[in-house]
């Protein structure tokens, strides 16, 4: 690292330019045991929230810290992402377009850049001196299965036959001061790369970041190719390399300027019981289960460390904008890229998870258009998996707008042409619909909803009754004080 050169994966730099633009908020004195978790949860239904930081937590010290809520507004996920100043999800969503591909294409250039020294290492636990409970893990939900020390997490893990690092998020419950349940789900990277350690009988090595800059619990939520690692991607968002540590015992690398580190191994066979956690659409889907158990033999930690919470739950949750604004750029691009002319919207919305209800605006050029539109967007590889109802409203709608999208539906619809029903589409375990499936595996019906005027009877449709959207402009601007 160049001395003297901030580091842009520091947090703190990150809290204090929120602060400055007030998108972050103090919270002095809430218990850890339900009350950050309903804090949190009211915070992001309200139209304007900010980032929360909570300080002074009931039975722990002053300086050891809970964040929350730190994607959940345009100019909080904008600053994320290095995209500049955006005020609002359309324009997001509109800058956001094309950025993944661009970044995928760049990560050869981005490996991350090993360090001797960071604010991570300020503080190093070892033997007797470890105990997870030092930090305040909250129980965040009522039926939770226990406290969760790791949800804005990346928890780092190594292929047992390459080099590749992964970096994935993957919940921690906190088993006791020494270990913590390690939930990875079937198929992905982290437990493809587990797997296969157990196979050969080897302990698999492990480092949980459980605070850090945003961006990094951010891109290690998405869906990364096989074979690439995170840091490269961040890397290329960042237009330079992360700087990273080693662990002293795994040798696995980790941001310098991350907050809390735990280090250690999961061995073969040792699994405890872990859950139910609340999931991203709102609902238990699991039972009380098994995961691998961690056994901890390195604490990391800043002075003053900050937890990073993003609890799932009822959307909108912790997390739901960050992933309605990401899945809407890559079902926009999606479109495009399919040939589907004159989209003027799009978006995955956090009621469906953004997954599960998603809306597309035409301008309508041909018949047939919106059926096409609606198809595509329901099967294309961005927006197949889980996809319950796929929307195609007019130019005149705002897609994000569930009040717009539901009046179209409503009046511009006809049942019986306009809903088309795809069958053994591509489903989830996750779904809570799973326990009516029709089908041993995972395949759920879809819907997609052609909400746009009928194409052979635009001329003669009916007008809408409200004020032209130039009206609408001349009317605020005379009366701001009013409206």
């Amino acid at each position: 690292m160049t001395r003297g050169k901030a580091n842009p994966l520091d947090l703190r730099i990150w809290l204090e330019e929120m602060r400055s633009n007030g998108e972050l908020k103090d919270v002095i004195g809430a218990d850890w045991n339900l009350e950050l978790g309903a804090i949190s949860e009211l915070n992001v239904r309200r139209d304007s929230n900010p980032a929360l930081l909570f300080d002074e937590v009931v039975g722990y010290p002053k300086g050891f810290r809970v964040l929350t809520c730190t994607t959940s507004s345009p100019a909080r996920l904008s600053s994320v992402l290095q995209l500049g100043e955006v005020s609002d999800h359309h324009s997001l969503v509109q800058k956001l377009r094309g950025k993944p591909a661009e970044w995928q294409g760049q990560v050869a250039n981005y490996e991350p850049v090993v360090t001797e020294s960071g604010p991570v290492l300020e503080n190093v636990c070892s033997g007797k001196t470890l105990d997870l409970e030092i930090f305040p893990s909250p129980l965040w939900h009522e039926h939770d299965g226990g406290r969760y020390i790791g949800t804005g997490c990346c928890v780092v893990t190594r292929d047992l036959d390459s080099d590749w690092i992964n970096v994935g998020t993957y919940r921690a419950q906190l088993n006791d001061k020494g270990s913590v349940g390690l939930d990875m789900v079937p198929g992905k990277h982290g437990a493809i790369q587990y797997d296969k350690h157990m196979r050969a009988g080897k302990p698999f090595p492990v480092v949980i970041v459980l605070g850090c800059h945003p961006l990094g619990y951010l891109i290690s939520g998405i869906e990364i190719p096989f074979g690439v690692s995170e840091y490269n991607y961040v890397g290329a968002i960042l237009g330079e390399p992360v700087s990273v540590v080693k662990g002293e015992v795994t040798g696995l690398p980790f941001p310098a300027a991350s907050e809390i580190v735990i280090e250690g191994w999961a061995h073969v066979d040792d699994v405890r019981t872990e859950g139910p956690f609340g999931e991203f659409h709102g609902y238990y889907s699991g039972k009380e289960g098994t995961a691998p158990a961690v056994t901890i033999e390195r604490i990391y930690y800043r002075n003053d460390p900050i937890l990073l919470g993003s609890p799932p739950g009822k959307p909108p949750n912790d997390y739901s904008y960050s992933k309605a604004v990401m899945r809407s750029a890559l079902l926009f691009d999606s479109l495009q890229a399919a040939g589907v002319p004159d989209v003027e919207a799009v978006w995955a919305h956090e009621i469906g998870g953004a997954r599960m209800f998603n809306v597309v605006a035409i301008k309508q050029c041909y018949a047939g258009h919106a059926k096409q539109a609606g198809h595509i967007l329901n099967q294309c590889g961005a927006g197949a998996y889980m996809s319950r109802y796929s929307v195609v409203v007019d130019e005149d709608v705002d897609p994000s707008d569930l009040q717009e999208v539901m009046w179209a539906v409503a009046t511009r619809t006809d049942p019986s042409v306009d809903i088309d029903i795809t069958q053994r589409g591509m489903g989830s375990k996750n779904d809570p619909m799973f326990v009516a499936y029709p089908f041993p595996a995972p395949l759920s019906s879809k819907a997609i909803i052609d909400a746009c005027r009928p194409y052979d009877h635009l001329q003669e449709f009916p007008k809408v009754a409200e004020a032209s959207k130039e009206l609408r402009e001349a009317t605020r601007k005379k009366w701001v004080d009013l409206l």
